[in-house]
């Protein structure tokens, strides 16, 4: 696809309605837009606007769209899978300034939000009304629920709670063309026309911008108790998870993190102090909540009981709020902490819970057939599992030919367990050649036809999700 390059006509069309603040032209404050926490790459945009109305937005997307000039959405560019990354320059799109709570409605357990609202900003301001918004991504201190909404993101609370699309009611959308529309309606059952709300969960931005959500929201659990559970297997780890739910038990909460994840984060997180013996291979953070402290602590022996059964060393109740709040920044700081040791490649799987010991076991031996080195760590309760590939010692071409040849194998592992290839981070630009991985053809082009329906002039956010783009 051949696209337009900005020139002082598209400038002067965006000055008249948008600030001179809203519009960024200095190449080094572009540059912090042309990049997210995925490895790193680096795209540089031409343009960066910050509108701070739906109307703004939807009069950017006419005007790019006319024009064929590519447009890009940035949150708090967290994401870890490029989905963000201008690849062909352009505007991005900065939601920072739609950043309001509009409602929070008390009696209907419902909320408002534009997409620049901070998850953890967010999740705070319910809670203070004795209502709960569950999704909680690790980076939920920084990531915005526009990103949150375009990945269909999750967290630790998603186990028992469900991922975000699970509380989305309704959407305002921005289309590539300007044209402003809802999606839903601000009901709990809706059966009239297509589901077009859970349509945009997951797209990606690739098929319109949203501009505001409708979020249900539940009361929120009056207490909770938090264990950590060290074990003399990794394996014997994701095996217990399938038989604490077997035993009828669905925590909030249930993490997994090896030997190498702690170690590395207790190396890079201050104010945390975990006595770990050299038999411990691997730990479960797992999370009870509800109303009853009375069934929260007959849950917790349970478990207890459970893993006993899988080589699993003294359980270790959190007893304070500060105890809990360390544990939890443990577990949240993992990615950054294994990040830090080297180049890496972070990979997303996801396959039924009762197969995660069967993936985790695939993992090592692909290293070892590959010469790389994994720390993995993730959702153990959703069987979705996070490999850190670090490159340490590498060579340069092994990483870059002989590496890409692993993910596939273990990515066909993954199909093969009856996963797929991304249970949160999307696709976006480092994943989208392994798509035919869980994809037939016919099953591809039908998403390229949404696709095409959407957006004809391939405006937003290309370069992105699928194969060959």
């Amino acid at each position: 696809m051949d696209y337009r390059r900005l020139d002082n006509e598209d400038l002067k069309h965006f000055a008249s309605f948008l600030e001179e603040s809203e519009i960024i032209t200095d190449l080094e404050q572009r540059e912090p837009y042309g990049h997210d926490e995925t490895e790193d790459y680096q795209f540089t945009p031409d343009l960066v606007l910050k509108p701070n109305s739906a109307e703004a937005v939807a009069q950017i997307l006419k005007h790019c769209n006319s024009r064929q000039i590519p447009v890009y959405t940035s949150g708090a560019r967290t994401g870890l899978s490029g989905g963000a990354l201008p690849v062909y320059g352009g505007v991005v799109l900065s939601t920072e300034k739609l950043n309001r709570i509009l409602e929070i409605d008390e009696r209907n357990l419902q909320a408002t939000v534009e997409p620049g609202v901070i998850n953890q900003v967010f999740h705070e301001a319910c809670k203070e009304k004795g209502l709960f918004y569950p999704p909680d991504p690790s980076s939920w201190g920084s990531c915005t629920l526009g990103g949150n909404l375009a990945l269909n993101a999750g967290g630790p609370k998603a186990v028992k709670y469900g991922v975000t699309n699970a509380y989305v009611l309704d959407l305002e959308v921005a289309l590539a063309d300007g044209t402003l529309i809802r999606t839903g309606a601000r009901v709990l059952k809706n059966s009239t026309g297509y589901n077009l709300t859970q349509l945009m969960v997951g797209s990606e931005g690739t098929l319109g911008l949203i501009t505001k959500a409708v979020f249900r929201l539940i009361p929120y659990p009056q207490h909770d108790r938090l264990m950590l559970i060290p074990f003399q297997s990794a394996e014997k780890a994701c095996e217990a998870v399938s038989a604490i739910f077997q035993a009828g038990i669905t925590p909030s909460a249930m993490e997994f993190m090896e030997r190498d994840a702690i170690d590395y984060t207790l190396q890079y997180v201050d104010g945390v102090s975990l006595p770990i013996g050299p038999e411990v291979q691997a730990h479960l953070l797992v999370e009870v909540d509800g109303n009853s402290t009375e069934v929260l602590m007959q849950e917790c022996m349970a478990i207890a009981d459970i893993v006993e059964e899988f080589e699993a060393g003294e359980v270790l109740f959190a007893e304070s709020a500060q105890e809990k709040a360390a544990l939890w920044k443990l577990r949240r700081k993992v990615g950054e902490a294994v990040k830090s040791h080297s180049v890496y490649k972070e990979e997303d799987t996801v396959v039924p819970r009762a197969e995660l010991a069967k993936l985790l076991r695939g993992v090592k031996e692909l290293g070892a057939k590959y010469g790389f080195h994994s720390v993995c760590y993730g959702h153990a309760g959703d069987g979705n599992l996070h490999v850190n590939i670090l490159k340490n010692e590498m060579s340069d071409q092994a990483w870059k030919e002989e590496l890409p040849k692993g993910i596939r194998e273990l990515f066909t592992l993954v199909k093969e367990l009856g996963g797929t290839i991304s249970g949160e981070h999307g696709i976006g630009y480092v994943q989208k050649d392994y798509l035919d991985i869980v994809f037939r053809e016919a099953e591809l082009q039908i998403q390229r036809s949404l696709k095409n329906l959407f957006d004809p002039q391939q405006i937003l956010n290309p370069g992105k999700l699928f194969p060959n783009q």
